[in-house]
Order: structure tokens, then sequence, then C-alpha cells
């Protein structure tokens, strides 16, 4: 199970990715197909086209950590992508992903609603 806190963003490339990159490879594709900064502390997140492998680096305050997960059997289920194939998932989105779950017909409940009027006067 792959643990990550709710602050942390998460941003996966959905183009293919050559699984044999380890770090620096994982680095270049950070800052090339996604465009950020591989030392935000976001987690980024690359599939290979088969969807049957994932691999995922971040920067954890001294060093680059990577996580990688091989499917035995069937294959990650994605989100539709931007036009430039990234998509931004919360955490929890990701750990469903690397479990297995289909988010496609997953329904997010609303926890809260704004409330049009807010009583700031006092009587």
């Amino acid at each position: 199970m792959l643990s990550l806190p709710p602050t942390m963003r998460v941003y996966a490339a959905l183009l293919p990715a050559d699984m044999r990159k380890s770090f620096d490879g994982l680095i270049n594709l950070t800052r090339g197909i996604l465009g950020h900064d591989p030392m935000s502390g976001h987690l980024f997140a690359f599939f290979n086209a088969r969807r049957t492998m994932m691999k995922a680096v971040y920067w954890d305050r001294n060093g680059y950590c990577l996580v990688a997960k091989r499917l035995e059997r069937g294959t990650f289920v994605l989100p539709p992508a931007n036009a430039r194939g990234v998509v931004e998932l919360e955490a929890t989105e990701l750990a469903l992903i690397v479990e297995g779950i289909d988010l496609s017909r997953a329904r997010r409940r609303p926890r809260w609603s704004q409330t049009s009027t807010w009583s700031t006067s006092t009587t």
C-alpha cells in the first residue's frame, strides 16, 4: 500500500515512459514532460505503454525516493489526461489506482457546502 500525506500533490504523466529509467531519467522526465521542479516535494508518476508498470519519484528533504510497482495481471486504469498527457491526482486517488481500483465509476460525495449566508454580525 502506498501511503502519502494528503497534502502531497501527485502528477502523473500518462504518455508511455521507458521503465528502464531510474532516478536521473525520471527527474529529467519530470522537468521535460511534466514541467515541474522535481525537488518541489511533489510525487511524479510514470507508466509504461502497456500500463502494467508504474514508477514514481519524489524529493523527501535530503534525497530522491523511487517507488515502483509491476502488475502480474491486469493493467492500471488511469483517468483522462489534459492535452499534454498529464493528470493531477490526489494522493488517495493514486493509492487506489496502484491497488487496482477503477476510479472511472467512482463517485465522490460532497463533504461540505459553502453557505451563501454567513452570519458575521453580533447582536
